[in-house]
């Protein structure tokens, strides 16, 4: 397994943070990142947050817990498979106590008992079990899941609520004679919290409600909350109120009546988590700190001070190259395969780009916001709210075709962005769009890749998970990466009566974790497929559609990252961009004997450092608090 290598960005993360947690007494902090690292905050004074330690995972950390009966101990849960626990010292001295045994699946979510000696993990493998931190034995199996085991909360009394993507909330006591009682949602469910007597479960859903449910799971209150999913709940210390994270990006406040009292916005924040502790409410984000805000007013107190620049969308404009980052920059390169590189920068926003798209001199950006954006090269105009994430953006036939979490398709009119038809199109996020002639191709977390116009489409094939990106090489061949750990291929033609079909499909083996960028090269009677992985690896097959085990013998890695891969892009020479979350960026193309080789090599943080043309800022303030 390699292990992320990222440079550092000041005292802060060099990457997103996916998870905070507060202390019980508020006067730590533990914020987990995507850089493999965790940082413990002194929060004593929460206007100025200081880091005290820094502990180490070979991969992402998904979250943290710290010990009910022992303030110095954290407990740390990474996608390398492993729960740490750590005695974190007054002055910031960490030490490892131990690493409970190598888990099958990447760790989501943890949680002790409440006699701080055992340890709940939850995993992507659908299981929960129980550990004892003394010594690191496994003592028992204490439920499962179908799909990804999302989140653990236990309760004051001891009761373990978990909740996963198979919709399944799950509550039952370990020590008990009897085995968990549930409940069932129609979608996924990746957020729960206990109140701190232990009286109300609360429940983020997939549709954007909140439940609050008794012990018994009996439904008390469904809360509305947003028009995306609801993903991250904590509660108030007395249990008056909640604080929710959502994928429309903000925060939102409620009494337990479900009255709103506020919502906080700000583009930088990635709500995937929150946390409260004595009148303060911490959230993840996707700059190198924390945000800290006020309970009762929403006011900020703190903010991180530096913005993190992994690229998460390319696309070409003449003859540049443009990178869509996690600080709302679009980095604009011209190079050819040996000439200097040379750089000129737009802030769009100051939150994350999932997706860019040109049409000559217009650049469209989709937002983690919800906003579509459009750069004409002098002014930049932004969409109305759309309610939910923006992965994936396509133009068709004098749209623009914007791809949400929420499975739907907006076609907006390219000029003012005005949204002309929202159609349901997936029954999961639509994650990646790709124009062809005649239509495009979709994929989503729905596991399903299909093909058409907006209306009528017609699926081409399903993989066993959700599926993060489809390419295409003309309107010929088609490719997909799925969390499945594969990649598939096909030939896809459009029939006389305008529906599309695959043909020869084949299942690409290769990476050992989720894949989750693709594109083609070449030509499309023997196309070379690359995809980018979670394993830091890209792969490559020569595809022989007659012959599918010459294709499967064919995969090698041909480049290694120092993090996951994030985005693909087919260039007009053809040659193929790739991207990935540690700022590398390479050109492959095909060398006489048509094989990927790397053509270039360029660093994203050596890109910023150079001398560089910025161009018009987004004109929106960057954070936004409304009374109810």
């Amino acid at each position: 397994m390699r292990t992320i290598d990222l440079p550092a960005c000041g005292p802060g993360h060099s990457a997103p943070l996916t998870h905070v947690g507060f202390r019980p007494d508020g006067q730590r902090l533990a914020t987990c990142s995507y850089d493999g690292t965790v940082i413990v905050w002194d929060t004593a004074d929460p206007s100025r947050p200081t880091p005290l330690a820094r502990l180490r995972h070979r991969r992402l950390v998904n979250a943290s817990a710290w010990n009910p009966a022992d303030p110095e101990v954290l407990a740390t849960a990474s996608a390398d498979k492993t729960v740490a626990v750590w005695r974190v010292g007054a002055r910031g001295r960490a030490t490892l106590h131990t690493v409970l045994a190598r888990h099958t699946d990447d760790i989501n979510s943890v949680a002790w008992l409440p006699d701080g000696e055992r340890l709940i993990c939850v995993s992507e493998d659908g299981r929960a079990t129980l550990w004892s931190t003394a010594d690191g034995r496994f003592l028992a199996e204490v439920g499962s899941h179908e799909a990804h085991c999302m989140m653990v909360s236990v309760s004051a009394q001891g009761l373990v609520a978990t909740v996963g993507e198979d919709g399944l909330v799950a509550v039952g006591d370990p020590d008990g004679p009897d085995g968990p009682r549930t409940r069932r949602y129609d979608s996924s469910i990746e957020g729960c919290a206990w109140s701190h007597s232990g009286r109300l479960l609360a429940v983020a859903r997939d549709d954007g409600a909140v439940d609050l449910l008794t012990a018994g799971l009996d439904v008390v209150r469904t809360v509305p909350v947003s028009t995306s999913a609801a993903r991250a709940v904590a509660w108030a210390e007395d249990d008056s109120s909640f604080v929710v994270g959502a994928y429309d990006g903000a925060l939102h406040h409620f009494d337990v009546a479900g009255a709103r009292l506020h919502r906080v916005e700000d583009r930088r924040v990635w709500p995937r988590s929150v946390a409260v502790a004595h009148g303060v409410v911490a959230a993840g984000s996707f700059w190198n700190g924390p945000h800290l805000y006020d309970l009762a007013t929403g006011r900020e107190i703190a903010a991180p001070d530096g913005a993190t620049h992994g690229p998460n969308a390319l696309a070409q404009h003449g003859d540049e190259l443009l990178i869509g980052t996690d600080s709302g920059l679009v980095v604009a390169v011209r190079t050819d395969a040996s000439g200097p590189a040379t750089v000129r920068t737009t802030a769009f926003t100051d939150g994350p780009i999932l997706s860019l798209a040109t049409d000559g001199d217009t650049v469209y950006a989709g937002t983690y916001s919800g906003h579509v954006l459009r750069h004409d090269g002098t002014a930049l105009t932004s969409s109305a709210g759309l309610g939910a994430p923006v992965p994936s953006l396509a133009l068709h036939e004098g749209s623009l075709v914007a791809g949400t979490y929420n499975g739907e398709f907006l076609l907006l009119t390219p000029g003012a962005l005005d949204v002309v038809e929202r159609i349901e199109a997936h029954d999961g996020s639509v994650k990646s769009l790709t124009a062809v002639a005649g239509g495009f191709l979709s994929a989503a977390t729905d596991r399903t890749v299909a093909a058409g116009g907006p209306h009528g489409r017609s699926t081409l094939w399903e993989h066993g998970n959700l599926v993060n990106a489809v390419a295409a090489l003309g309107a010929e061949a088609a490719a997909s990466a799925s969390r499945d750990h594969t990649v598939k291929t096909g030939r896809i033609t459009r029939l006389p009566d305008g529906a599309w079909r695959a043909e020869r499909v084949q299942t690409l083996l290769g990476p050992d974790e989720s894949v989750k960028c693709v594109a083609l090269l070449g030509d499309a009677e023997r196309p070379v497929v690359l995809a980018g992985s979670y394993d830091f690896g890209l792969h490559a097959w020569q595809v022989d559609w007659d012959d599918s085990a010459a294709t499967l013998a064919s995969g090698r890695v041909l480049a290694a990252f120092a993090q996951g891969l994030s985005c693909m892009l087919r260039l007009t020479d053809g040659t193929v961009a790739v991207a990935g979350w540690d700022g590398r960026i390479l050109v492959v193309g095909l060398d006489p004997a048509g094989r990927p080789a790397v053509r270039r090599s360029l660093h994203l943080g050596e890109l910023l450092t150079l001398p560089t043309t910025t161009t018009h800022r987004a004109g929106a303030r960057p954070t936004e608090s409304r009374a109810a």
